[in-house]
């Protein structure tokens, strides 16, 4: 990747690693339906300032529309959905590992959908990497009890990451050429109207009443579902779903760092040694294998 995607990429990380975080606040005083209606209601409202101010232009192709809307469905509402209310049954280390196997999904399906994005035996060695850090970061903070009798959360968050993984390689598909800062708004207008009927029929309509709660769920919509997709849809048409979706990995390390900076937390070598694995991994995932150089004819004699 190339210094700006590098820079795209690291902030993707950072700004999706905190957000669970905001969830766990968010969730002390919202159920999971409303929290997701009040963050995309956020996200919108600042993809639609951008999208006016830039002057977007968008497309007039019907099926165009009608792939932006799905992807509102299956990469935003659906799984915010399902990994807020998994977060309320496991552990958040638990969510953190299983989240971790999106880009895991995502290659298998880019190599079957895609033909710029393959599997290849360094793609995969890297993914398998990471994974293990991810596993050998978060397994430092397993709590036992919660891996049993919490299978529905588990599945729930593991649901949510396969959503991930075949949206990316939709969105790759589907929605070349279009504005980036469109490809963003779209869905995320669909994903808000989606939430709120949801909300009005299966859910009680709540307004946050604690400060703490407005700042989490705004930090979640304009950060965390504005300036990402943002970034999200700028990575996956520049360096393609599978390496895009690597963006999972960081999220552990994320947290170790708030950790450690913020709550004097100690690190131990075990908690080294995966985020190692993890950056390890990304860079695998990255090299790009060298060119064999041109062949120079040589004139023959005469």
């Amino acid at each position: 990747m190339r210094p700006k995607e590098w820079a795209a990429f690291v902030g993707l990380g950072l700004i999706w690693g905190s957000s669970f975080l905001w969830i766990k606040v968010a969730l002390n005083e919202m159920t999971p339906l409303m929290l997701v209606g009040w963050r995309v209601l956020f996200g919108l409202a600042g993809l639609a300032a951008v999208v006016a101010w830039r002057r977007s232009t968008f497309p007039r192709d019907r099926r165009l529309w009608f792939w932006m809307g799905l992807l509102g469905i299956t990469n935003t509402l659906l799984p915010f959905v399902l990994i807020s209310w998994g977060e309320q049954h496991i552990d958040s280390a638990v969510a953190a590992i299983l989240n971790g196997t999106v880009p895991l999904f995502t290659m298998v399906i880019a190599h079957l959908f895609l033909k710029d994005d393959r599997m290849t035996a360094a793609r995969l060695a890297g993914l398998v990497v990471g994974f293990v850090g991810v596993v050998v970061l978060m397994g430092h903070d397993l709590d036992v009890t919660q891996m049993s009798g919490s299978v529905l959360g588990q599945v729930a968050v593991l649901l949510a990451a396969l959503l991930y993984a075949g949206s990316a390689v939709l969105a790759r598909r589907t929605l070349r050429g279009i504005d980036s800062f469109v490809q963003a708004m779209v869905p995320v207008l669909s994903a808000t109207s989606a939430a709120w009927i949801l909300a009005g029929l299966l859910d009680e309509v709540a307004v946050p009443s604690l400060p703490v709660t407005w700042f989490a769920l705004a930090w979640l919509g304009l950060l965390g579902s504005c300036v990402a997709y943002l970034l999200y849809f700028f990575l996956l048409h520049n360096v393609g779903p599978t390496r895009t979706t690597l963006v999972t990995y960081i999220f552990p390390v994320v947290g170790l760092i708030l950790g450690v900076t913020f709550l004097n937390e100690a690190l131990d070598l075990g908690l080294a040694i995966g985020a190692l694995l993890i950056i390890a991994g990304i860079a695998i995932v990255n090299i790009r294998p060298r060119r064999a150089p041109a062949s120079v004819e040589v004139p023959a004699k005469v």
